[in-house]
């Protein structure tokens, strides 16, 4: 990928490079509405999405250091980009939508995008120091979103890429010191022995993904803490270094951790890990955020403040928030309502930028979640650990049940967020400490509750079920921070919101005074009987209940309630209601939901949700079967078969035991299309 403004130049010269030259395909973008800038900016584009679309290896690139902000860049050519992918994706070039790159986990950590100012300077004092070697020992501070994984991934590729990865001549002034500084460290280390250090193995085998699909990284790369005693490096990055550990509650790791002490000629006793990773590294490179420890297990603060206070060490900060849209205001609202802050806390939060609500019961904050995974993607629910694992050892069993909601634990222990069930269950945080989600919804337990009169937050230790989080704890003030770390952690998951359950009425009455309050609309959205202009401001909502697993037992219709007309949508009789049950659609449509339909009049159907009918049972008297499904058809082709229609009807759940209804020949004879699925009501 390339801008030029001579093609037959630009072809040539790619043509007489080895590697290149085997390239068969030319593809050609043009617009009279292209410069110098929007050019740049859509090559930048088109290599940091087509390598988070995953078909092809990019065999040069330009590393992504310049961010060019030019005139109508949002308003105009952002449209002009979403069409060029369109195009890209019809000719069978790019496979995924810009949304579905947007979530994925190869594209959120790719090296191929601009680094902030912050970031920029953060890389180039680090470059420096491992050009003039004067630190050993270089600490990188950050909180939760601040973008300190992504630095390590751009570090990385910046170290392994050749010459030919650098688009040297597009470099401006400011960008030159960056390649001078490669230039050098290539010749001080030109196979440089790198590895990148990720204590969590959830997270960790996330970036040996994404390490797996970036030329010149590869998975090996990426390692655990006890396979630093394994080999020297002349660099190591620690990602998450907060989390290393040390000898307390580790459970099965005793041995492992015992074991790596004795190839480095450590006191078992008295080391860490971080020990380990000093001890093995020319240069040593720690992303830190101590409000980010979670277990006594962790290295301890005064560890790293021993290391910081060093004169072979250096510390850098990183304040930038690039994770949550709330922006740092938020990140200290979080701070202020967990340390009960209150001459800092404002009444309410209120950002245009972020949505941040508190609910009052649990089954509205798993609808609300499950819209949200339906319209944006990667919304997930997380809770503190106030419930025993008991599905586990039973999967049959629940884990957290609250009201008439029943819900269980994650069932993957490694890359849970990307997991297929992962709508229906609930994290923790070591499933999704790392991870970037679209929405959050937080459940707090029954450990963490609220003292009115001292107007603090108060733990209860024997509500609290990780064990090995709360072992060898005396301190009752130690085990809060950890738990309010906790907290704090996973409230910054959530780049477009934050959803929060309290289990506990005193810290949900304490929230509600900070938190704006989710108002159920279901309540206001029926018209009563008297105010009813049918179908100019309501809709009629039948009391058929369209199954979403198999066809629903067999049942009469009629009209019981109406509900408003949406906004947006045009009175029309063609419009209509019904509630749909079950978990088989719960990809698009949650359990329960009333949804609209537009009745079906003819014209095309494939690949759309449908209200299906069969009449093959209909009898006058017993009604008729439905279900809601994605429609699919296709035209046999076998000789005794040819010209029929065949159709599936497609579930779209997280629960891959749901199968498909497939109809063929004259069973379709038996299906009536009702309607065409509109939208969600509540």
């Amino acid at each position: 990928m390339g801008e030029t403004t001579d093609t037959y130049a630009r072809i040539n010269t790619h043509l007489k490079n080895n590697v290149k030259s085997k390239l068969t395909a030319v593809h050609l973008i043009t617009s009279e509405k292209f410069n110098k800038s929007a050019t740049l900016d859509i090559e930048s584009n088109l290599i940091k999405y087509i390598s988070g679309d995953g078909q092809f290896k990019l065999i040069n690139g330009n590393i992504g250091l310049a961010n060019h902000n030019y005139y109508q860049k949002k308003e105009v050519y952002w449209d002009i980009f979403k069409s060029i992918w369109n195009k890209l994706r019809a000719e069978g070039i790019s496979k995924n939508s810009i949304e579905e790159i947007d979530n994925s986990d190869l594209f959120k950590y790719s090296p191929y995008k601009s680094l902030s100012p912050e970031q920029r300077n953060g890389l180039l004092v680090i470059l420096r120091n491992l050009v003039v070697g004067e630190f050993n020992n270089f600490i990188i501070e950050g909180g939760a979103g601040t973008g300190k994984t992504i630095l390590a991934v751009f570090l990385f590729k910046l170290l392994n890429s050749t010459n030919e990865d650098f688009n040297f001549n597009e470099f401006g002034e400011d960008e030159r010191e960056f390649v001078e500084l490669v230039e050098i460290l290539k010749k001080k280390y030109p196979t440089p022995k790198m590895a990148l250090v990720v204590p969590m193995s959830s997270f960790r085998s996330t970036l040996k993904k994404v390490f797996k699909n970036v030329k010149g990284l590869n998975a090996n790369m990426v390692i655990g803490p006890a396979e630093v005693a394994n080999d020297k490096f002349d660099i190591i990055v620690v990602d998450e270094s907060h989390r290393l550990r040390r000898r307390v509650n580790l459970g099965a790791y005793y041995g492992a951790f015992d074991l790596a002490c004795e190839k480095l000629g450590l006191d078992k006793n008295t080391a860490n890990e971080l020990d380990w990773v000093v001890q093995q590294a020319e240069n040593t490179i720690l992303f830190y955020d101590e409000n980010q420890s979670i277990k006594p297990s962790d290295v301890r603060k005064e560890d790293f403040a021993k290391l910081k206070a060093g004169s072979q060490s250096k510390i850098e900060y990183l304040k930038s928030q690039f994770r949550v849209r709330g922006g740092r205001d938020y990140v200290q609202f979080i701070h202020n309502l967990l340390s009960c802050n209150h001459q800092a806390l404002s009444q309410i939060f209120v950002s245009k930028e972020y949505e941040l609500l508190l609910f009052d019961s649990l089954e509205d904050i798993i609808q609300q979640t499950k819209l949200r995974e339906r319209e944006v993607g990667l919304a997930r629910m997380i809770a503190g650990y106030s419930w025993e694992w008991k599905s586990k050892n039973n999967p049959e069993l629940f884990d957290i049940e609250i009201g008439t909601s029943k819900l269980k634990w994650n069932s993957e222990s490694v890359d849970w967020v990307n997991s297929p069930n992962a709508m229906n269950e609930v994290g923790c945080i070591h499933t999704t400490q790392g991870y970037d989600l679209n929405y959050a919804a937080i459940i707090f337990g029954n450990e963490i509750t609220y003292d009115s009169v001292k107007k603090e937050i108060v733990i209860a230790k024997d509500k609290y079920f990780d064990k090995n989080g709360k072992q060898s704890i005396h301190d009752p003030e130690e085990l809060k921070n950890f738990i309010l770390n906790i907290y704090k952690t996973i409230l910054l998951r959530g780049i477009r919101g934050t959803y929060v359950y309290v289990c506990d009425k005193n810290l949900r009455d304490f929230f509600a005074q900070h938190i704006t309050r989710f108002e159920k609309e279901k309540k206001n959205l029926y018209v009563d009987k008297s105010d009813v202009v049918p179908y100019i401001n309501a809709l009629p909502v039948y009391d058929l209940q369209a199954a979403a697993g198999d066809f629903s037992e067999e049942q009469t219709v009629s009209t019981t309630e109406w509900v408003k007309l949406p906004n947006g949508y045009k009175p029309s009789r063609e419009l209509f209601a019904c509630k749909v049950v079950g978990e088989s659609m719960n990809k698009v449509i949650p359990n329960g939901s009333v949804c609209m339909f537009r009745k079906y009049s003819g014209g095309s159907r494939n690949g759309r949700i449908v209200l299906a009918q069969h009449t093959s049972l209909q009898d006058p008297e017993s009604g008729s079967r439905y279900t809601v499904k994605e429609y699919q058809s296709k035209k046999l082709i076998t000789d005794e078969q040819w010209g029929h229609e065949s159709i599936v009807l497609k579930p779209l759940s997280y629960n891959t035991d749901y199968q498909e209804i497939a109809l063929i020949v004259d069973e379709v004879n038996d299906l009536k299309i009702i309607g065409i699925f509109e939208c969600v009501l509540f």
